[in-house]
């Protein structure tokens, strides 16, 4: 960076190589004298950023010497104000889970600053390609995060700066030329015989058959995490059909979903009906204890997959619905979408429904008489 000092000599009298001026005129000493003065401060600033770990580069130090954007935006500025805002919108059509997702994005970037940078926070303006990539690189390296979870970290980080540009403290999006890329994984979920070794095991120790039993109502309803925990007694109420069901609405869409209960979840539900206090149905531990538990459970029961609580949501779309013939219609209704695409990114058909449909398929061709080999 340059900036015009405001003093003017003879190109005789200055010598390139030392950035000084020469000769012996009382001027000569005082632009010497000027330009020490003014190396002094520079250098001065320069210590006083790096002592506040703050971002140091040749035009904050030139602005902060001339008086000039002294109160430029930061990165990690621009997140908290976001996640202030998006806090007060929490149950007014955000949940707790995005905010903690869009702080824990902050951390990460926090982290990498310090840790690649040996800065704090960075002006907004100098976030660039080469500012993404290495953050990237940093997830997915001294991070540890698999490439899914590295492109949620990403996303968020995208909107914050899209935020940025659409308030003008950006000209141009650095993430143009950055492309988020998710890879297809095949969503888990318990086949029959997994689900009834949970479901018979007996444990001793009562943690794990509360966690047992919730996971299990999770398996029979699809209801997410979030949605368990929040199910009170006045989201289970008779339908048309006289029969009880559960009323609510996702608290990650808020979209209404309504789902029949099966013989299963209200059993469950009849086993806790006495055992707890105010309108709670179940003893929802936190997600983090809870998936742990989940853990113990899976090794007991020899199930062999990395039990998780969103498991049970993709148990119910395959093995409790789809796998038994349930329109995909009737499960994206009861899964709160509201786009069927997105209900078959949950849904997979098990090996045994196909089978179970060539059967009958078989059947019915015997039944038309059309089942032997031709020509023969």
């Amino acid at each position: 960076s340059r900036f015009n000092m405001k003093m003017d000599i003879l190109p005789e009298h200055w010598d390139v190589k030392a950035s000084k001026a020469m000769g012996r005129a009382k001027e000569v000493d005082e632009i010497n004298s000027l330009i020490d003065n003014v190396k002094a401060s520079l250098y001065q600033i320069y210590r006083d950023l790096q002592e506040r770990g703050k971002q140091v580069t040749s035009e904050i130090i030139k602005n902060s010497f001339l008086g000039l954007d002294d109160s430029f935006e930061t990165l990690l500025n621009l997140f908290d104000k976001h996640n202030e805002d998006a806090r007060n919108l929490i149950g007014n059509g955000l949940v707790a889970d995005t905010v903690e997702k869009y702080e824990l994005t902050r951390r990460r970037l926090h982290e990498f600053m310090t840790f690649k940078y040996k800065i704090s926070d960075i002006n907004i303006k100098e976030v660039n390609n080469m500012f993404i990539l290495d953050f990237e690189t940093y997830m997915r390296t001294i991070g540890k995060c698999s490439a899914n979870t590295a492109a949620k970290y990403m996303r968020l980080f995208k909107k914050i700066i899209l935020l940025a540009k659409n308030n003008g403290l950006l000209n141009a999006d650095p993430f143009a030329s950055y492309k988020i890329q998710f890879k297809k994984t095949d969503r888990g979920y318990l086949t029959q015989y997994e689900l009834e070794a949970i479901m018979d095991k007996e444990f001793e120790i009562e943690r794990l058959e509360h966690v047992r039993d919730i996971f299990i109502f999770a398996c029979f309803t699809g209801l997410a995490y979030i949605d368990v925990q929040k199910l009170r007694k006045e989201h289970i109420r008779e339908s048309f059909d006289g029969k009880p069901w559960i009323m609510t609405k996702r608290q990650k869409t808020n979209i209404s979903t309504n789902v029949p209960l099966l013989d299963v979840p209200l059993a469950i539900l009849k086993k806790y009906e006495d055992k707890l206090t105010g309108d709670k149905l179940l003893p929802v531990p936190s997600n983090q204890k809870l998936n742990s538990y989940l853990k113990e459970i899976a090794d007991l029961c020899n199930v062999k997959k990395n039990l998780t609580f969103h498991m049970a949501r993709h148990t119910f779309s395959t093995t409790i619905t789809l796998s038994q013939g349930v329109p995909i219609e009737s499960v994206s209704k009861m899964l709160g979408h509201t786009n069927i695409r997105t209900t078959q990114i949950y849904a997979r058909i098990t090996n045994e429904k196909v089978s179970n449909d060539m059967d009958i398929l078989s059947e019915k061709l015997k039944g038309m008489g059309i089942n032997q080999a031709v020509n023969q």
